[in-house]
Formats: structure tokens, sequence, C-alpha cells
């Protein structure tokens, strides 16, 4: 049997500084008066910052002695939204009335969008599908432009009065002449046979991209 106290001696006897540096480099997170704690840093970083001091403890070890002191590892969580501007409340009404007022009409409104860019080739996308065994779809290991037999452009038109939706693909890029033209080929397509009698279009959008509201071109197409 082994004599009592015996075995390896802890960390802390032949290494007196390595906690208060392991506390200096965590960057706590959380609510100081909550019992729960967590950082950001991985095992990692926080082994490579304590070798450079002149600690050796594996990834394992400060796992352990992170849970001993409270801690996770943890993400950085989007909740700060910042004060809404004093006019906000006003604009969203002003919408919704002009909304309102073109369906009373029967006049179109549609909201505009381009949507996610996506390369044109044997690449991953997201999703599954049922398959037999063994007949597993393979892609591409890397997203490579290169690789790519183009880029498909999305442009969304959703028709609010009827609740449908058109989509417009270009092969270039988003650009203002684009935006338009999609609304364009919507209109064509859809919009005179569902609306044949109005001359008035509303169109909400966004502040940016292609159809910016500061961009010169996009208000002269």
């Amino acid at each position: 049997m082994r004599e009592r106290a015996g075995g390896r001696k802890k960390q802390e006897e032949h290494d007196p500084s390595l906690q208060a540096d392991l506390e200096a480099h965590l960057d706590p997170k959380g609510d100081p008066m909550s019992l729960l704690r967590w950082t950001t840093k991985s095992m990692s970083k926080l082994a490579k910052a304590l070798a450079s001091q002149g600690h050796c403890i594996g990834e394992t070890a400060l796992g352990k002695r992170l849970h001993a002191m409270g801690f996770s590892l943890g993400a950085n969580k989007r909740a700060i939204e910042g004060k809404s501007h004093e006019d906000r409340d006003g604009q969203l009404r002003h919408i919704k009335e002009k909304c309102e007022e073109f369906e009373a009409m029967g006049a179109p409104v549609i909201c505009v969008d381009c949507k996610k860019k996506e390369l044109i080739g044997n690449f991953k996308n997201n999703g599954r599908e049922w398959q037999a065994k063994g007949e597993q779809t393979t892609v591409n290991v890397y997203d490579f432009l290169s690789l790519a037999d183009g880029k498909a452009v999305p442009y969304g038109i959703d028709d609010l009065v009827h609740n449908t939706g058109f989509v417009n693909v270009g092969i270039e890029h988003d650009t203002a002449e684009f935006a338009v033209e999609s609304i364009r080929r919507w209109w064509r397509s859809v919009g005179r046979d569902l609306y044949p009698d109005q001359t008035h279009l509303l169109i909400t959008a966004d502040g940016g991209g292609s159809n910016g509201s500061r961009l010169r071109l996009w208000k002269g197409e």
C-alpha cells in the first residue's frame, strides 16, 4: 500500500504562479454576481499563452482546472441591439399605412431583396436527402470560384397582396440595373396579368445593396 500523502505533488506546489497567470488570461464573461462564468478562449490558446510564461500544463489538465474553477467554454451571443432611432416607429407606421392604401386601391405591393449568391458546380449545399446505402453524393472539398461553372445571383420579389414569390437569377453581379430588370421581368411575366388596370406600384426594400436608398442608378433605372 502507498504511504499517506504519497504520489505526484499538486502543480501548485512546484508552480505557485500558475493559478494567477491562468486567471489573468481568462477574460471571464457573464454576471460577476452569478455562479455561472465562461470564457471564449479555447484550451489550445490558453495552453500556448501559459507555455510562453514558462508553465507546463496540457489541455486535458487545463480543462479539469477550469471546470473546478466553475468555468465552461462559451461563444459570443448577439444580444446588444443599441438604441432605436426616435423616428423608427413613425417610419414603420408610414410603411404600413402606404401598404394598406395601395392594397385598398387594388394596386401591387412588392418586397424586393437579393438572396444568397451560390456557386454553380459540384459544391456542398445545406440540407439532406434520402439516399440508398453506398450511393452518397460526393462534392468538392473546397468552394473555390475557379472550380465553379459560374455564379447564381437570385433576386427575389414577394407579392405581398397575393402572397406569391418570383425569383430572377442572374449570372454576374447584383447591380441596380439587375435589380430593376428583375422587377421589370416580374411585371411582364406575372404582375400585369394580376393587376391589369393599375398604373401604380409600391416597392418596399432595405436601404443597402443594389436597391440602396442613396444609389442614383437604382433611382434612375
